[in-house]
């Protein structure tokens, strides 16, 4: 079956086809270039909503219960899992059924674990043509769960509409928060585990930040501060209506398109990136096998000058 099949049978509701294609994205292959040749211009129906915070903070089960706030709505899901990867096999640690059993056997929730495999760029890459693929399938929401608050995490969570950054009571001060990049890059604030003793002291915490940080906010958006319980449900209905009204700001004022544009010169700086690294590597391995090499480890050439020589085809 060839690529185009695959997709035309992704589109059918062939969940095989979808994951193979998927697949072929995270590998960057040639098959996945052809892939967005033929979804680019197809898609920007689907809206896409990131989600990160802390290693612990539960966003995987807060996750599940947006997914469940979501289809009691009856919308459509997708999730992207961004996971820590395997040293040995460079796959996911943490695997599709391991996250959110609830929606295992629903038809309208698809679940996929993404492997960071260290790679910045590439994941970053990945993680956009993946919410690209979903779109051109049909899911109008597609939830982007990271699992920490690195760089790694950042540069994915920016891939998405809304970000919403998710704390736990008790957490960090403003300095800790300012220096993970939080109150940057946050769209939605939650306190999930609000059950626990230091929930309301956290949210006010967040909301002193925010004056102090936000206030309005030059775009007129100020993030709410949302309480939720992740293993009940509790405030996942407030969490939704949030990222609605996040999503009704950004159409009305125009910048949603704005955002979408920028995230497109991004995608091409990525693309860019990324065949010029493979292009160095291929003139690396060819210098590896001539003098170049050989001289920069006898002594006889310094880095700089060997990169002259392997750049200029010498």
């Amino acid at each position: 079956m060839t690529t185009l099949d695959q997709l035309e049978a992704a589109r059918g509701g062939d969940r095989r086809s979808l994951a193979r294609l998927l697949s072929s994205i995270e590998r960057g292959d040639d098959a996945s270039h052809q892939l967005n040749q033929a979804v680019f211009g197809q898609t920007g129906a689907a809206y896409t909503v990131g989600l990160t915070g802390a290693p612990g903070a539960g966003k995987s089960t807060l996750t599940s219960a947006a997914v469940a706030a979501a289809r009691a709505r009856g919308e459509r899901v997708a999730v992207l899992a961004i996971d820590p990867s395997s040293p040995f096999s460079g796959g996911a640690l943490l695997g599709d059924r391991t996250r959110m059993n609830d929606h295992a056997l629903d038809d309208g929730v698809f679940i996929r674990s993404m492997a960071t495999r260290g790679h910045l760029g590439g994941l970053a890459l990945a993680t956009r043509e993946a919410i690209r693929l979903l779109d051109a399938v049909g899911f109008p929401w597609v939830l982007v769960e990271t699992v920490g608050v690195g760089q790694v995490e950042v540069e994915v969570a920016g891939a998405a509409d809304t970000t919403v950054v998710v704390v736990n009571p008790g957490w960090g001060d403003s300095v800790q928060a300012n220096k993970a990049g939080l109150m940057e890059i946050a769209d939605v604030f939650v306190v999930n585990k609000a059950d626990r003793p230091g929930a309301s002291q956290t949210v006010h915490d967040l909301e002193s930040m925010l004056d102090l940080t936000r206030g309005s906010g030059d775009d007129g958006w100020r993030p709410p501060v949302v309480s939720t319980v992740g293993t009940t449900g509790e405030g996942a209905d407030g969490l939704w209506d949030a990222v609605g009204a996040h999503r009704d700001h950004l159409t009305a004022t125009g910048e949603l398109e704005e955002r979408r544009q920028q995230r497109l010169r991004e995608e091409l700086a990525l693309v860019v990136e990324q065949r010029i690294r493979a292009e160095a590597e291929a003139r690396l391995s060819a210098a590896a096998r001539n003098d170049i090499e050989r001289d920069l480890l006898a002594g006889r050439l310094d880095p700089w000058s060997a990169a002259d020589r392997i750049l200029d085809g010498r």
